[in-house]
């Protein structure tokens, strides 16, 4: 890779999007696992959230030409996580924006993890060499499989997830 991205070498910004990228995929994970033992991690659910905006934010400043699948995973997370920000600061989870919270976190997360997904085929041989152009079976088992994982955490957090709101 050459050139620069906000004054960085493009290597340095990959290794920095990267890096933001893992952290809010960790930290959703552990948000997660908090939900669903009903627990609330103010600052750990903040990093979640800025680091996964970070993230969404960040893909906007590769170069690319045109409208590409990872621009618009990048608008949807983005469009999402407005509207669980409003959700969790701006109503503070009550009545049913304790439900739009879960879902919205969750599909974040699950953005998080299904561009995972697509970057590790893309990235590590031993993925790639299974699904060259992501069209293949075991690429498409990752992503059904997440999907399906996502779909019964959330129905799970819905379930489990009742913080005390003010």
């Amino acid at each position: 890779m050459t050139g620069t991205i906000l004054g960085m070498s493009t290597a340095v910004y990959t290794v920095i999007h990267v890096v933001t990228s893992l952290i809010g995929i960790f930290s959703g994970l552990l948000v997660i696992l908090g939900m669903l033992g009903n627990k609330r991690w103010p600052l750990l659910t903040g990093l979640f959230l800025i680091t996964t905006i970070l993230t969404s934010v960040g893909g906007f400043f590769f170069p690319f030409h045109g409208v590409t699948p990872g621009i618009v995973v990048g608008i949807i997370s983005l469009v999402i996580l407005a509207v669980a920000l409003v959700a969790l600061y701006g109503q503070h989870l009550a009545g049913s924006w304790r439900r739009i919270y879960v879902v919205t976190a969750m599909i974040a997360e699950y953005l998080n993890c299904f561009v995972l997904i697509v970057q590790s085929f893309q990235k590590i041989p031993a993925l790639h060499a299974l699904a060259p152009t992501g069209t293949e079976l075991p690429f498409k088992v990752a992503q059904v499989s997440l999907l399906v994982i996502f779909i019964a955490l959330t129905v799970q957090v819905d379930k489990k997830f009742r913080p005390v709101t003010a």
